[in-house]
């Protein structure tokens, strides 16, 4: 169903989710740091259980107001009526606040603890993140830092009560969140890079509280760790609801991306064949690509004007395509990323779209070369028409999105799923038709199953595909380094990923078979595929079964 851009003022739903969000940075002033909202960037919060405990009340008062006002609709069509707008607003809402109460309840935010998505991770982050152009924006990163002990003894406060109830990550995530730590807290951090002076009082104050942070680690709560990864049936499917915004058959899923991968090994075998000869094997063809001068990038210089390119490649694709692009979507920034993690990652703009979106990517310490055949797809992933291109048209519906709506709220399997969804479209349009690019392509889908695979298997201890055994950390790794040409610095910290943040893995190809599959019954009913992308996105993220609804003209 075609909408226009409505104009419509805001309604009282609408002021009550930008109150929500204004609370919540309050309370969150990591969240303010990311969504580029001003006048907190100075704090940090503790993350202490009353840090939770005041989340999930600030959760519970939204959803009380929200009941309220729904109760005040009525069939009289006064202008405190909810609109369409709202209606759509108030489902995606009451999922989501449902779902992080589900959480507190069971404790997952005290016990959070993993490589990717745990409060070590959101003070680094935002660290980074921060302005650093002006004496203010300096003097707060300083000011931040002198918070950071205060913000890791809180953590500490969560993590030993989540353990005195027997909940503790394993091994592997503790042994992961010690390097990071003593990656901040040692000569060469990146705390020394924030603009603040490397010897100064506030940079040596936090480095020393990552340095307690790494000893406690391992002296207090290691002792209690598991070295088990898996999470069990129950925990997971709870957790992977969280992700997918639904319940999934996992057994179906299980069984669906071995098929595909299956196929997809089919393809690059045949693909091999065709560029080498009848003896080589998909890994070798690897090999024998890295070797090739032309796909190299040595240098950080080499790497920007490579991603800078590709990006300016890509729009001049859509546009002419498949896209209408608002204004502002368009600016999207490649940097080095200060941490030196390796691998490609992407931030949103702010929701004023004055600081933009950003690619991130730097080479992993010890490496020193990237190949441009394996990695371009991943330009596609994180920025046009991938992650950049959907966040950033979502920020500039200001007339439909309100902010939580707009800048706060994300359902993995939408958002990760429009990314694969977006390297496919990329490829329907010729950009993998060389050779190489196209082996790069496949591998980047046979990751993204391996990944179902792995996370699923592990976690619900599943028979291994050989049949030879159960699922474990150890097998998971020798099945990603088999279906990944990743150098094996990624494929740990991939394996650490998928075993410490159980259910998220799996999002890139549920949410993709979702898209396609919704893709397919809108082009059958007549939209055109601009039609359908402009549509899609300016609603914003969302549960796949709630977006089918509103693109088809479905009733929920």
């Amino acid at each position: 169903m075609k909408r226009e851009q409505t104009g419509r003022a805001p309604s009282l739903l609408d002021a009550t989710c930008e109150d929500f969000v204004y609370d919540l940075v309050e309370l969150s002033p990591t969240l303010a740091t990311r969504i580029g909202l001003e006048g907190h960037d100075q704090e940090l919060q503790d993350f202490s259980p009353a840090y939770w405990d005041k989340m999930a009340e600030r959760i519970r008062d939204l959803l009380a107001d929200v009941d309220a006002l729904n109760d005040n609709t009525d069939e009289s069509d006064d202008e405190d009526d909810f609109d369409h707008v709202d209606s759509l607003t108030a489902a995606i809402l009451r999922d989501r606040m449902i779902q992080e109460l589900d959480l507190h309840h069971r404790g997952e935010d005290l016990r959070m603890l993993n490589n990717i998505d745990s409060p070590i991770q959101h003070i680094r982050d935002a660290l980074a993140l921060m302005p650093k152009i002006t004496a203010e924006d300096l003097d707060n990163v300083a000011a931040r830092l002198t918070k950071v002990p205060d913000a890791l003894s809180g953590y500490r406060d969560s993590l030993a009560e989540a353990a005195s109830q027997g909940d503790v990550a394993t091994h592997r995530q503790i042994d992961a969140v010690i390097s990071q730590c003593e990656a901040l807290g040692g000569e060469g951090s990146m705390l020394e890079r924030l603009g603040v002076e490397a010897e100064s009082d506030p940079v040596a104050c936090a480095k020393r509280a990552f340095e307690e942070m790494a000893d406690w680690l391992s002296t207090e709560l290691s002792p209690m760790a598991s070295h088990d990864d898996s999470v069990g049936r129950d925990r997971y499917e709870f957790l992977s609801q969280f992700f997918l915004g639904r319940k999934v058959d996992l057994d179906e899923t299980y069984e669906w991306a071995l098929d595909r991968l299956r196929e997809v090994v089919s393809q690059q075998e045949q693909l091999v064949r065709s560029m080498f000869s009848e003896s080589t094997t998909i890994h070798a063809a690897f090999r024998k690509l890295n070797e090739e001068g032309r796909y190299a990038l040595r240098t950080s210089d080499e790497l920007l004007e490579w991603m800078t390119d590709s990006v300016r490649e890509a729009y001049a694709v859509l546009q002419r395509n498949c896209f209408t692009i608002p204004a502002g979507v368009e600016r999207l920034d490649c940097a080095i990323d200060p941490a030196a993690s390796g691998g490609l990652s992407y931030t949103p703009p702010s929701d004023d779209l004055v600081r933009p979106g950003t690619l991130w990517w730097s080479m992993a310490e010890g490496d020193n070369i990237l190949h441009t055949w394996h990695e371009l797809t991943h330009i596609f992933h994180q920025g046009a028409p991938g992650h950049h291109v959907m966040h950033a048209t979502a920020l500039s519906q200001r007339g439909d999105l309100n902010l939580w709506r707009r800048a706060v709220y994300t359902n993995a399997a939408h958002d990760e799923g429009w990314a694969l969804y977006a390297e496919q479209l990329m490829g329907e349009f010729g950009y993998f038709e060389e050779p190489a690019m196209k082996l790069g392509h496949l591998d980047s889908k046979r990751l993204q199953l391996a990944r179902v695979i792995v996370d699923i298997g592990v976690h619900l201890q599943k028979k291994t595909p050989d049949k030879t055994g159960v699922w474990d950390a150890q097998y998971a790794k020798a099945f990603l380094r088999d279906n990944t040409a990743m150098p094996e610095s990624r494929v740990s910290f991939e394996l650490d990923r998928y075993m410490g943040w159980p259910g998220q893995a799996p999002a890139c190809c549920v949410g993709y078979r979702a898209w396609l599959e919704l893709r397919e019954a809108a082009r059958g009913r007549g939209m055109s595929l601009r039609e359908f992308h402009d549509e899609a996105l300016r609603l914003g993220s969302m549960p796949m079964d709630i977006l089918a609804e509103e693109i088809l003209g479905e009733d929920r």
